[in-house]
């Protein structure tokens, strides 16, 4: 995710941080001053708000370690303002394993709740009276805010937990596709009153909006994705590849590359060696950076960057397409993995060319 940075990986999963956050946490240091606590106040009110994502990112590992269980992997969890989220590798698309994923977070909640409780003798009965900005009781406020948390992530909007239920359950009497578009209409309503009843009643709460936004965004992207997925069912990388394209040698200057950009519609460009086994890529919007600083006679070699991640042209283009999503290059090298050159170049472009055509033939079928 852009504007994050990476605080450490715990069992194979990077944990980022988003800038933003510490946007959260300056206007929280700043309440904390305004009970005429002064520093004592803003302390205590970054330390509690520390605590509270500590438990948002075991909630979001609770998740991680279910998934996991089936298979998947968890590239990373970023912190936001508004939560975690925890990017999956693939969502499970049996009902029984995404009801298992979807409950292991508030699971979690819960677990941290009652430890709080039990150690401390208190009760989980919420007090009608309790609000977050009184002084002290740090032990209860956290407890309190898990159960929130319980109760917060279990409404069923789409794509939050609740909603992950709805569509788990759902899925057992019908289709996965049908289930998912059912849940996100859900999600999106309810995302759509939330929105309205705060700004028509005069309830604004900044972060609340901006959840409702959010949740309303996602569950429409995800709906998309789903239908791509299910409209590519069944290819593979290279049923979606370029493969009418251009490489450059090592030996190329930048005027070589641009010749062949003004000359044609590519623009990223595998450099190869004398044996033809890739050595990088050279983006257009790199391309054009380099032409700017360093001139047109510039070896093309040394702004190439390498391109750690390589597509088998008989990858699943589900699969190729999670790895394009996920990687830093725009465009990715799709290898013959008897001979180890390139055969290929996989963009989002040309797959959502590929979705156009296949969704153009549906109606034929």
């Amino acid at each position: 995710m852009k504007w994050s940075f990476k605080l450490g990986t715990v069992a194979g999963t990077e944990v980022r941080i988003h800038l933003t956050f510490f946007i959260l946490l300056a206007f929280v240091a700043l309440q904390g001053t305004s009970d005429n606590r002064g520093i004592a106040g803003a302390v205590d009110a970054l330390l509690f708000v520390s605590a509270a994502f500590v438990c948002v990112l075991l909630h979001e590992f609770g998740h991680v370690s279910a998934a996991r269980g089936y298979g998947i992997r968890t590239p990373d969890i970023t912190l936001l303002p508004i939560g975690g989220v925890a990017r999956l590798e693939r969502m499970p698309e049996k009902p029984a394993q995404e009801l298992v994923v979807a409950l292991c977070g508030p699971l979690v909640n819960v677990a941290i709740a009652a430890a709080i409780s039990t150690c401390l003798g208190l009760g989980m009965a919420l007090n009608p009276d309790f609000h977050f900005e009184q002084s002290g009781r740090f032990w209860e406020k956290l407890m309190v805010w898990n159960l929130l948390m319980v109760a917060f992530n279990l409404i069923p909007a789409f794509p939050m937990d609740g909603g992950r239920v709805l569509r788990a359950l759902l899925g057992f009497v019908v289709d996965y596709e049908k289930a998912t578009r059912w849940a996100a209409n859900l999600g999106q309503g309810i995302a759509t009153v939330a929105g309205l009843w705060m700004l028509l009643t005069g309830h604004f709460s900044p972060v609340l909006l901006l959840i409702a936004f959010f949740v309303f965004m996602a569950a429409g992207q995800e709906a998309t994705a789903l239908s791509q997925r299910q409209i590519i069912q069944g290819l593979q990388a290279r049923d979606a590849m370029i493969t009418d394209f251009h490489s450059v040698s090592e030996q190329a200057t930048l005027r070589d590359v641009v010749d062949i950009l003004l000359s044609g519609s590519q623009h990223d460009f595998p450099m190869v060696d004398a044996h033809g086994s890739l050595v990088g890529m050279l983006s257009r919007q790199r391309l054009i950076s380099a032409l700017s600083e360093h001139g047109p006679e510039h070896p093309a070699r040394l702004v190439t960057e390498s391109c750690e991640t390589h597509i088998p042209a008989m990858m699943d283009l589900s699969r190729a397409l999670a790895a394009l999503d996920a990687a830093a290059c725009p465009a990715l090298p799709v290898m013959d993995t008897t001979t180890g050159r390139i055969v290929g170049l996989l963009t989002s472009e040309n797959i959502g060319e590929l979705l156009m055509v296949r969704i153009a033939l549906r109606p034929r079928r």
